[in-house]
């Protein structure tokens, strides 16, 4: 049941995201009088299609007019998105007989450059607009709640110990940079490609400098700074027998083992389970000794006492301008991963996966929150993605536009198609790559 929500979740996300990207190359046509001779929501490969306004027949019954249109609209039997079939472009379905033909006065080819800059720069456009309005939902809805980074401690695993960081450590800045968002961490440690982090252990400033062969380690290993959570009492369970503990009790060892942290007193619990246990508690300014039951599964039937998160209200106004921060604040942060991707001595371009690395951070229970601040983030990486100058992606349409413009020499249809051909062998192996990494994880 988990794998199929995930799938679903998957497929519905890239499938609105992509129906959204070629809806701007398919409005801007239609805009400058460009016909559209095919759009479609999912592939129709090898022509099989679950509905088209053309061949349907109780559709065009019905709406002849639509059905009559220039543009075939309809959907597809291969759930991977979808295209918008612009006349007189040339796309990734190489069709040269239509270019063998004069040119026509509808056709994409005959219109002036800065309307076929619009019309390729459009899905990008509405990539980045549909993030603006995703985020606004988002903090217009639920607001802005994070962890302050400010104040927290870490609690780190074995990569970020090698690096020098320790439990307990708080994290003042990386290099000049000063981290407000505690769950960034990881993230401001390897898109910043930190060379000196400086932290606050116990009384004293130190300066951990980074190296910088471990980037792509920090890209790959999940979770190097958890929440240093200490045991504190918030409450005490009304069915657990351990009465003694007060609210605002602190735990700092269990048997005479120091536990600094909750994280510290699992595994000390879990073989203590079904034991009675002393407790060495810190109350107000005194230290006691207090008698604790671990039950069978190594708990002692107590909540905690969590740190305060920040969090932000915004009216409809208000999440607006806000929104467009987050876009663009997102937006900066996925071109620093691509240029760590780029970079190969960072070992990033191991962490590039496909749909299944994807799928994999989909939540495995429906939750609009998640879906949308997901499907926010996949919009903006779809809009980088595509403005990237290569040909068969819009950003390598727009840069031969650009050159156009620029030297008012347009390039051939022939070095066009040669150039969209060259450019999609290197999506299929960008593609090989993206499917490898996830398959190599999944053996792991």
């Amino acid at each position: 049941m988990i794998v199929l929500i995930k799938t679903l979740q998957v497929i519905l996300a890239l499938s609105l995201l992509i129906f959204i990207h070629e809806l701007g190359h398919f409005t801007f046509a239609k805009l400058f009088g460009i016909r559209v001779d095919k759009f479609f929501l999912f592939f129709d490969a090898g022509g099989f299609k679950l509905f088209s306004t053309k061949d349907t027949k109780w559709f065009a019954r019905l709406f002849p007019k639509i059905a009559a249109s220039d543009t075939e609209y309809g959907i597809g039997w291969l759930p991977l998105g979808g295209y918008c079939k612009i006349c007189g472009m040339i796309d990734e379905s190489l069709d040269m007989d239509q270019l063998k033909q004069e040119p026509k006065p509808w056709e994409f080819r005959t219109k002036k450059a800065w309307k076929r800059l619009l019309v390729m720069a459009g899905g990008v456009m509405y990539n980045f607009f549909f993030a603006v309005i995703a985020y606004s939902c988002i903090l217009g809805i639920w607001g802005q709640s994070y962890y302050p980074n400010e104040g927290n401690a870490i609690y780190v695993n074995d990569l970020a110990y090698d690096m020098g960081f320790r439990n307990g450590d708080r994290i003042l800045s990386f290099d000049d940079y000063v981290p407000e968002n505690f769950s960034s961490l990881q993230a401001d440690l390897a898109r910043r490609s930190v060379h000196k982090a400086t932290v606050l252990r116990g009384c004293d400033t130190l300066v951990l400098y980074i190296d910088q062969s471990m980037i792509g380690a920090v890209l790959n290993t999940p979770g190097m700074f958890d929440l240093a959570v200490p045991f504190t009492v918030d409450s005490v369970d009304i069915s657990s027998p351990n009465r003694l503990l007060r609210k605002g009790d602190k735990v700092i060892s269990l048997n005479g083992i120091t536990v600094p942290f909750f994280q510290d007193s699992r595994q000390v619990l879990a073989e203590l389970a079904g034991t009675m246990a002393e407790a060495t508690v810190l109350r107000d300014a005194d230290t006691l000794t207090v008698p604790v039951q671990v039950d069978s599964s190594g708990r002692i039937g107590v909540y905690l006492a969590i740190p305060p998160y920040s969090q932000k209200e915004y009216g409809f106004f208000s999440s607006i301008p806000e929104g467009v921060k987050m876009t663009f604040s997102a937006i900066g942060s996925y071109l620093q991963d691509l240029k760590l991707v780029a970079t190969p001595r960072t070992q990033a371009y191991k962490s590039v996966g496909s749909f299944i690395a994807i799928g994999q951070v989909f939540p495995s229970a429906w939750d609009w929150y998640q879906f949308l601040q997901i499907v926010a983030l996949l919009s903006i990486m779809l809009g980088v993605m595509n403005l990237i100058p290569i040909p068969g992606l819009d950003g390598g349409h727009i840069l031969f536009t650009l050159f156009e413009m620029l030297t008012g020499r347009k390039p051939s249809d022939k070095f066009l198609m040669v150039a969209q051909m060259i450019g999609m062998m290197l999506l299929f192996a960008l593609m090989f790559l993206a499917f490898g990494n996830d398959i190599g994880r999944l053996l792991k």
